[in-house]
């Protein structure tokens, strides 16, 4: 009889403990600020970030959509403000369409496990270089990566590299970029994430880096908010610091 009892209370236990492990593990790898999370949602967001030539305000539309289990599209169209000229200037930036294939996903042990992708940024200039607005030319960045997940955690380690080039417009890039992403769940309903970036010029031999950290919190099952912090990294840093806000809007 004791013995039956031990088991209940066991049973209980674990049926108390392993829905909140499962949910922390749930929330950051179906957390849209995971790349690699299989989610529908589009976020709209806003960027002041500060360079030696002045101040850029950056409004765009992040989003994504699950075409199939395996297949992602991601997308952003970003407006830009700035004072680069003396005078306050704005116009469309560029419009960034990336798809993402999921092709294998494993368990490394009891406690880790891995998602592979692969997928390239279409990115295509809007701007207007009389109001130093743009990126200059139209590019093609081919990428891969994958997501390891500790499941007692729910901390996601994202490791993804990524090359840039141009093929129109009058600057020539030739860029690859090496980054790092740590996603974790926290209290009820909060993520923080770190995000580190270092590109390398293979023009100049100058590496830029940069890091930023988010810290968000989920309203309701579809609705998410946060904010954001950047800093440049570096002697060759391409802005100096900013700060972000985001809406998120899950279906």
């Amino acid at each position: 009889m004791k013995k039956a009892y031990i088991s209940v209370c066991i049973a209980a236990l674990i049926s108390i403990l392993l829905p909140s492990v499962t949910a922390a593990q749930e929330e950051a790898q179906e957390n849209a600020s995971n790349p690699l999370a299989a989610t529908n949602n589009v976020d709209f967001r806003w960027q002041r970030i500060s360079t030696d030539s002045g101040t850029k305000r950056d409004y765009f539309v992040d989003g994504a959509y699950m075409i199939f289990p395996t297949l992602k599209l991601k997308y952003e169209l970003h407006y830009n403000e700035n004072d680069f000229t003396g005078t306050s200037q704005k116009n469309l930036e560029k419009l960034v369409i990336k798809p993402l294939f999921f092709f294998g996903a494993r368990k490394l042990s009891d406690s880790w496990a891995v998602k592979y992708t692969v997928g390239a940024d279409w990115i295509l200039d809007l701007g207007d270089t009389s109001k130093a607005i743009g990126i200059g030319s139209d590019q093609i960045a081919p990428l891969g990566g994958a997501a390891f997940s500790h499941i007692p955690s729910g901390l996601v380690l994202i490791p993804l590299a990524q090359h840039f080039v141009s093929y129109n417009g009058p600057t020539d890039v030739d860029t690859t970029s090496i980054r790092l992403i740590a996603l974790k769940p926290f209290g009820k309903g909060y993520w923080a994430k770190a995000d580190l970036k270092f590109p390398y010029d293979w023009h100049t031999n100058v590496w830029s880096p940069s890091a930023e950290l988010q810290v968000g919190y989920n309203v309701n099952q579809r609705v998410a908010v946060y904010a954001e912090g950047l800093v440049g990294l570096g002697s060759y840093r391409t802005y100096n610091q900013g700060i972000g806000f985001g809406l998120r809007i899950k279906y």
